[in-house]
């Protein structure tokens, strides 16, 4: 029996991670690298970067470009809906014989927490949005607009309104009416007055979505240990993840589909994770059954059997 292999890519903001996987889903290569959001990075340094992660992959499980039968990704900032045709050209060079599947980085999340192509899904890593595929098949994604346009929710909105939080108390009354969480904030940062955020924020080299969002696990640590204004920021982004799923779910009228959590926000217990179930009425958070990575290869097994109708 000819033993099949499928490779999975995902693309988050922060993060590649590239899998291969048999018929059963099990692992025979993993891999992560850097980011590859072309929003972020520049398309021709996400091409480059993922061409050498499915290499790589490859060369670790000591597996030939003719023993995946199909590939699914979904990238972060390049979406099936407007980039296809840039994904297809992205893999083609490195797997000319696959059936490529391209998608979406909500849609592979969706597919690993659920195990099926069916369910609904709301995300927050470096950047957020809903998506869901009703009972009847129909696909909806609400959110996910980038840095610039949305990402309510996300670790940057979370750090954006951090930094807002240290910039607008400041402004009111001084250092005198700087914060807690403000002094620590700057602490965590090496800097010793407000006025230096400025620099920090404009003038790294590194992209702000990408610099900011990483002072959301700061935040998320500091409502743990009870801080009422952390609390407050996350509270915030509870809502707005939670009133976009309850968007979805109205215009495609399905309010009994499974729910699946996902981003590195979500996907493990925390303080945001456990508020955003309790709005949403659910008695824990639902922990995802594979990750995203897993979820983009089963997706292109499921298109590829249905093609050759296994």
């Amino acid at each position: 029996m000819i033993k099949r292999l499928f490779m999975g890519i995902d693309g988050g903001g922060s993060t590649l991670r590239v899998a291969i996987v048999d018929e059963n889903l099990d692992e025979s290569s993993s891999l992560a690298a850097g980011a590859v959001n072309p929003s972020i990075v520049g398309r021709d340094a996400a091409r480059e970067r993922i061409q050498e992660g499915v290499l790589q992959s490859m060369r670790l499980a000591d597996i030939q470009q003719e023993d995946i039968a199909a590939v699914g990704i979904g990238i972060a900032g390049a979406s099936n809906l407007h980039s296809e045709d840039w994904l297809r050209e992205t893999l083609k060079p490195a797997l000319p014989s696959a059936h490529i599947v391209a998608s979406s980085d909500l849609e592979i999340a969706l597919v690993g927490a659920l195990g099926q192509r069916k369910g609904l899904l709301v995300l927050a890593g470096t950047g957020s949005a809903v998506f869901g595929v009703s009972t009847a098949g129909r696909r909806l994604q609400v959110g996910g607009w980038g840095y610039l346009l949305g990402d309510q929710g996300s670790s940057f909105w979370i750090g954006t309104q951090l930094l807002k939080h240290v910039a607008t108390t400041f402004d009111i009354g001084g250092e005198r009416s700087m914060t807690a969480l403000g002094r620590a904030c700057l602490d965590k940062l090496g800097l010793t007055a407000p006025r230096e955020l400025v620099a920090w924020v404009y003038r790294s080299e590194q992209a702000p979505a990408v610099r900011i969002a990483c002072l959301a696990p700061f935040v998320l640590r500091r409502a743990d240990a009870g801080d009422e204004l952390a609390r407050d920021i996350l509270r915030g982004a509870a809502r707005h993840l939670a009133e976009q799923l309850e968007t979805i779910r109205r215009r495609v009228n399905d309010y009994e589909a499974p729910i699946a959590f996902a981003g590195g926000l979500l996907e493990s217990d925390n303080w945001l994770s456990s508020e955003l179930a309790k709005r949403l009425n659910l008695p824990a958070r639902p922990a995802a059954k594979y990750p995203p990575v897993v979820g983009a290869a089963l997706l292109a097994m499921i298109e590829w059997s249905a093609i050759h109708k296994l």
